[in-house]
């Protein structure tokens, strides 16, 4: 009987039912949000960090992060080369460069990578095809997935040919395209061979390097070349396995800009709406049967029954407004991803997670607002 009992009373107020429903779905929408952002936040920070070919990584302790990183020497490089299970290992040049619109007056700051185009560096689509171009002079190939606001450049290139341009004020011509995509650090990136970028950046030394790329032979334990290069090499450069640089740079950006917490602190906020509405509307409803409530316990139902109701109406107003508020979410995770090139999707452990968060925010307001039933004693309501 109590089952229906709590849906009864959910139905007999419909107005009062649709702004839960209502409040609920928001916190549900801006919880989703909150935690999308933060997870294409850290997914898009290491989009290198993941697609770069390499086993094990050198990078500078001075380095923030991979978009403004500090130079070391190319000697480490190939000093990691002596180790007996180091099979290959890649210099790469990455710096912030000014891109100029190539059909405007516009310019904007974007990524440029720098890399030996006879190996491949980066497992993404098109970068093989087109790194064959780079042995040109003065050539780039450009992300296809970078920001508008960049120009048309995929779209011509496709339809026209290669695009002329200027990067750091210097004369070149993009002649491929591959897709990597924009994170809250990259706008945008051009990828050229290493005399290219050189060019580019013509105050910058060929022996200093802002990352190397290792890669160690098949069946050899990772860590235990890490070990090994960490001790040989000097205290000047970083060696870190994969897994370690991911961790670095998503610590980064969880930990040391404001980014990652206040997007944490919106999934709270969220929650925390959600928890004021639910507890009102449940507070006013148990106020309202308060007598019928008293009835219940003068005829022997204890508090864990009348408990009972009012959670149940809880996990019913839960599963009402998680369903509008997630589909809101899918919604916007796809206007924005489209915006943006940021990898905002709902996937089914996050929809999980915020629907676990939704019914145990449902529950604790029910609790609450359950307290006034405990106290009461039936024959002071009569």
């Amino acid at each position: 009987m109590s089952a229906p009992l709590g849906w009864q009373q959910l139905r007999h107020k419909p107005l009062r039912m649709f702004v839960a429903i209502l409040g609920i779905a928001f916190a549900v929408l801006l919880i989703m949000m909150q935690l999308g952002f933060r997870q294409a936040l850290f997914d898009s920070a290491v989009r290198f960090h993941e697609r770069f070919n390499y086993d094990i990584a050198l990078f500078s302790p001075n380095s923030v992060f991979i978009v403004r990183p500090e130079s070391f020497s190319i000697r480490r490089v190939y000093q990691s080369l002596s180790d007996p299970d180091v099979e290959a290992a890649t210099p790469v040049y990455i710096f912030p460069a000014v891109w100029k619109d190539p059909w405007g007056k516009g310019r904007r700051s974007l990524n440029a990578v720098g890399f030996d185009p006879s190996r491949s560096v980066l497992d993404t689509p098109g970068l093989d095809e087109s790194r064959k171009l780079l042995k040109q002079r003065d050539v780039v190939i450009f992300d296809s997935l970078s920001r508008p606001e960049f120009g048309g450049v995929a779209n011509y290139l496709n339809t026209v040919g290669p695009v002329k341009t200027e990067v750091n004020n210097r004369e070149i011509e993009v002649v491929g395209l591959f897709d990597m995509g924009t994170s809250f650090g990259i706008d945008g990136t051009i990828m050229t061979s290493i005399d290219n970028w050189l060019r580019i950046f013509p105050d910058k030394n060929r022996n200093d390097i802002q990352l190397g790329l290792i890669k160690i032979k098949n069946d050899v334990n990772v860590d235990e070349v890490t070990n090994r290069l960490r001790e040989y090499l000097p205290k000047d450069v970083l060696v870190m396995s994969k897994s370690s640089f991911v961790k670095r740079e998503t610590s980064y950006w969880n930990r040391a800009t404001p980014i990652g917490y206040i997007f944490a602190f919106g999934a709270i906020m969220g929650l925390v709406v959600g928890a004021i509405v639910v507890y009102q509307i449940l507070f006013a409803d148990v106020t309202e049967h308060l007598n019928e409530y008293a009835t219940l316990r003068a005829i022997g139902y204890d508090n864990s029954f009348v408990a009972g109701i009012v959670l149940q109406q809880a996990a019913v107003l839960g599963v009402l407004g998680f369903l509008p508020g997630v589909t809101g979410a899918w919604f916007l995770y796809g206007r924005a991803a489209a915006a943006t090139s940021l990898p905002l999707y709902v996937t089914p452990e996050r929809a999980l997670f915020v629907f676990a968060l939704t019914l145990g925010m449902c529950a604790f307001s029910a609790l609450l607002a359950v307290r006034k039933v405990a106290r009461i004693d039936p024959a002071e309501v009569f």
